[in-house]
């Protein structure tokens, strides 16, 4: 049975409390899935509620101690809330959440580490190199070559990151980084086409190829450009496209992700697809990816969300 032929019962989740805002710099991001989530869960019939989390100076702990809720809609961007830090509350709590658990989220979070597990999986990325205080930029540069991509290993929704074409750029771009996160990446660009896929209950969803006039996908043409364009016409054959969508099943189970996300990844010169990231939390917004791509496998936003619902586990 596909994923928009199944008939869930919005009653049986009981209670759902809506997490969202949180303390990171992508707050405002959070913000903005959160509400749409929400209206997604109300207009399907689930009893929600929203909790801002650390919203205006209020301690978050005591927020979802004080709470009533059967489980947890987590839409949460960024530390504290994509990192494992609220699923090990939630864990402690004995409420079920939605979304990886406490170890992978930690994993998703950290570009560094998950480069390094599917590099030891055997499976493709980027060659990169960390960058810190006792690092000599000019052997990266040799390493590495130009152009490359500089950003924060604990930061998503790009920030902090900066495409770089020489050594002035990569001190800068590196001191950039360092703003946001005491660990930072540099990575060997990859010169060939952007793709997403998001992965739901253990399926991968139609691929989205993205294309932007930006140097990369960056914060504005995230959410914010009115000229990044996204295409279901990926230019991929179906054997091509189905590597891929496997491919990304794969690098998500490898890092221990559940129930939804998002994995990206690029096609390099040769014609080989390179593991950038996974998403353990993606965004949810009317700029956003997954919801687009569960359009096109048929599932309305209302469907969707019951869907990621339907895959907590407890």
């Amino acid at each position: 049975m596909s994923l928009a032929e199944r008939q869930i019962d919005p009653a049986r989740f009981g209670r759902v409390a809506v997490i969202l805002g949180g303390t990171s710099a992508e707050r405002e991001i959070s913000l903005r899935s959160g509400a749409q989530v929400l209206q997604g869960l109300l207009n399907a019939g689930v009893d929600a509620f929203a909790i801002d989390l650390g919203g205006d100076g209020q301690e978050p702990i005591a927020q979802l101690l004080e709470a009533r809720f059967d489980r947890a809609f987590l839409i949460l961007h960024g530390r504290g809330g994509e990192d494992g830090t609220i699923q090990g509350v939630l864990e402690m709590m004995g409420k079920p959440y939605t979304g990886s658990g406490v170890a992978a989220s930690a994993l998703g979070m950290d570009k560094l580490r998950s480069k390094q597990l599917w590099q030891g999986a055997g499976l493709p990325t980027p060659a990169f190199a960390i960058l810190d205080d006792a690092v000599e930029l000019t052997e990266v540069e040799q390493r590495l070559g130009y152009p490359m991509m500089v950003k924060p290993v604990h930061e998503g929704s790009s920030i902090g990151m900066s495409k770089v074409r020489n050594l002035d750029e990569l001190k800068a771009a590196y001191a950039s980084a360092r703003e946001y996160d005491r660990c930072v990446l540099a990575e060997q660009w990859v010169n060939g086409p952007e793709f997403t896929i998001a992965l739901l209950a253990g399926q991968a969803l139609p691929v989205i190829r993205l294309e932007t006039p930006h140097d990369f996908y960056d914060f504005d043409a995230k959410y914010q450009a009115g000229d990044t364009h996204y295409h279901f016409d990926t230019g991929l054959d179906a054997d091509k496209a189905a590597a891929l969508q496997a491919l990304a099943l794969t690098a998500f189970e490898t890092a221990g992700c559940r129930g939804w996300g998002r994995v990206d990844a690029m096609m390099d010169a040769d014609g080989q697809f390179q593991l950038l990231e996974v998403n353990t939390a993606p965004g949810m917004t009317d700029h956003s990816l997954v919801p687009m791509a569960a359009r096109e496998a048929g599932l309305s936003f209302e469907a969707l969300v019951l869907q990621i619902l339907d895959t907590v586990e407890g």
